[in-house]
């Protein structure tokens, strides 16, 4: 065999070689990479192997497994709000008026925000209804107030859920310009009804998509707190506001959530702001962050608001998802199950609606309170 043909084979081993030992290096690679997924949950606890089984602990407690979890609702939809959505998704727009007319007549500030909310995210998407309602009764504030709301629903629809460095140009364009649009139709659902606050909670997201100054968010918050001190979703919007990650920092976020928990009434729900806070901030994946004796003590103030609070209150589930969340962690696992058994089947609410498996996180942490839990049956 000539030189030239050795070295040409030489060659061909030594690129078989190397391959072989690029692929067993991969598979190893790819091992580990599995095992750390698998075995790592963001909670300190394991992922379950396999295929999701509902446990028998909670299957005696009535519990439900992942896929039948509601993603898109903490709890039950009203059954007026669900009759009112149904009509304006059959063009009908008159049961959507009368909803609204309702808690204005009642001053029902709470269900009227959340209403105007999910009235507007369904004229986001198409408001041949909308536009009936307000050519019938043109200085409608009903009408206006969910137009506004509407607007700012369709502004953060374009911009997309995704953090800002993959979101486009164009998308940011399509959002500041939709935004600064609904500024003037929050103004004019304001002056149509000057008691009502829902126009100024919708406009907080315009402030937080705008990057309006603290002096103006001042303003906003000024003209909420003189007409519903104590609004669950206004505060909710605020803190998100005064959070790091939009136009605030930790320390003005957990600032505005002491503030507004020591000043409210017991049963207001605004005992959850600290621990909302405490979530937003918390970069750690040490369960210790979540026992401090503060943190104790900020989740027995909200168990007892939950216990003072109406149980007809718009986003009491809330609160208790939170709760069941923080009690698990804190191994206060017979007062969690309590809670989990109080909002299962509903999982669109803090931790769980920031998780890429919401309903799968939800049952994995229920799972284990009921298993270290006393017999709760």
């Amino acid at each position: 065999m000539e030189r030239r043909e050795v070295i040409t084979v030489l060659w061909a081993v030594l690129a078989v070689i190397v391959l072989i030992v690029l692929a067993i290096g991969l598979w190893f690679l790819k091992a580990i990479v599995q095992g750390a997924l698998e075995g790592w949950r963001g909670d300190g606890s394991p992922e379950p192997d396999g295929p999701y089984v509902l446990p028998e602990e909670s299957a005696a407690l009535g519990l439900l497994p992942p896929d039948r979890q509601n993603t898109d609702s903490a709890s039950p939809v009203p059954a007026e709000l669900t009759a009112a959505l149904d009509a304006v998704g059959r063009g009908e727009w008159e049961p959507a008026a009368e909803l609204m007319g309702r808690t204005a007549a009642g001053r029902d500030w709470e269900n009227r925000s959340a209403y105007a909310y999910e009235l507007g995210d369904k004229a986001a998407r198409d408001d041949t209804w909308l536009l009936a309602w307000e050519t019938a009764r043109p200085d409608d504030p009903d009408a206006a107030v969910v137009r506004a709301r509407s607007t700012v629903c369709l502004a953060w629809d374009i911009r997309g859920g995704k953090r800002a460095q993959y979101t486009t140009g164009e998308q940011f364009r399509g959002f500041h310009a939709t935004l600064q649009r609904s500024r003037a139709e929050t103004e004019r659902a304001a002056e149509l009804n000057p008691e009502d606050p829902t126009p100024y909670i919708t406009e907080i997201w315009a402030a937080l998509g705008l990057g309006y100054p603290h002096a103006e968010m001042d303003r906003i918050w000024a003209a909420i707190t003189e007409r519903a001190p104590y609004h669950y979703e206004a505060h909710f919007s605020a803190v998100q506001y005064w959070c790091k990650k939009w136009r605030g920092s930790h320390d003005l976020a957990r600032s505005f959530a002491a503030e507004a928990a020591a000043k409210a009434p017991l049963g207001s729900l605004l005992t959850a702001f600290p621990l909302i806070v405490h979530f937003e901030h918390d970069e750690t994946t040490d369960r210790e962050a979540d026992r401090t004796p503060e943190m104790v003590a900020l989740v027995d103030a909200a168990l007892a608001d939950v216990a003072a609070a109406d149980p007809a209150h718009p986003r009491l589930a809330e609160v208790r998802h939170l709760l069941a969340y923080y009690l698990s962690l804190q191994d206060r696992d017979e007062a969690a199950v309590e809670q989990f058994r109080l909002v299962d089947g509903y999982v669109n609410a803090l931790p769980w609606r920031y998780r890429t498996e919401p309903a799968e996180e939800y049952c994995s942490l229920r799972d284990q309170s009921v298993r270290a839990a006393p017999a709760t049956a």
